[in-house]
């Protein structure tokens, strides 16, 4: 039996399955530094603002959301506006197969498409898999914040990654919203590419 694998944009109803995956990373780990789980009406509101300008991917199997990538402001001052920072989580029973790689390969190629110049990724540390994988995409170490998060009785240092999505050059245009490129057959061809990496 061949598995369908999709990725896509987010969709509404798609936000208790996303909370699912990402409250045991809030619970039961330093992964994320929020304390306490968000509630579906916080996290849909999170969600809405995001995607709006920014892509909010989903991998679905079968049918079923097992980890979904992202990208949001990196810096409030408009000279910052050309660089965005990027979240992933995939459900721990789907690691290993390529999904991770198959989101954020598709997100890296929307943001360069948007204009957007440099992404920009945090692991909070010990996290040997994190670090392994975003350096395998191309993401550069360039520096830590030295016991910057407590969480379970204990102070985390956080690993900083960058990577250059486009050449930099002068003049550049702002960057388009997700809206304005979600339906162009670019768009398209790279989310299914991306779907291809997925290894089920």
């Amino acid at each position: 039996m061949t598995n369908s694998k999709k990725i896509r944009l987010v969709k509404e109803n798609d936000y208790i399955s996303l909370l699912e995956i990402y409250g045991p990373f809030v619970r039961d780990t330093s992964v994320s530094f929020e304390y306490v789980v968000p509630t579906i009406d916080e996290f849909k509101k999170r969600i809405n603002n995001i995607s709006k300008i920014f892509p909010w991917l989903v991998c679905e199997v079968n049918g079923k959301v097992v980890g979904y990538a992202y990208a949001s402001k990196h810096r409030e001052r408009a000279a910052y506006q050309w660089s965005v920072d990027v979240s992933i989580y995939v459900a721990p029973e789907y690691h290993r197969n390529y999904i991770a790689k198959a989101l954020y390969t598709a997100l890296i190629k929307i943001l360069r498409a948007q204009g957007y110049f440099n992404a920009y990724a945090i692991v909070a540390l010990p996290n040997e898999k994190s670090e392994g994988f975003h350096k395998a995409l191309g993401f550069v170490p360039i520096g830590v914040y030295h016991n910057v998060g407590y969480k379970f009785d204990k102070w985390h240092d956080v690993k900083c990654f960058e990577l250059k999505i486009s050449e930099h050059f002068l003049q550049p245009k702002s960057p388009k919203p997700i809206t304005e490129i979600c339906e162009t057959k670019e768009f398209n061809e790279i989310l299914d590419n991306a779907a291809d990496l997925i290894k089920l």
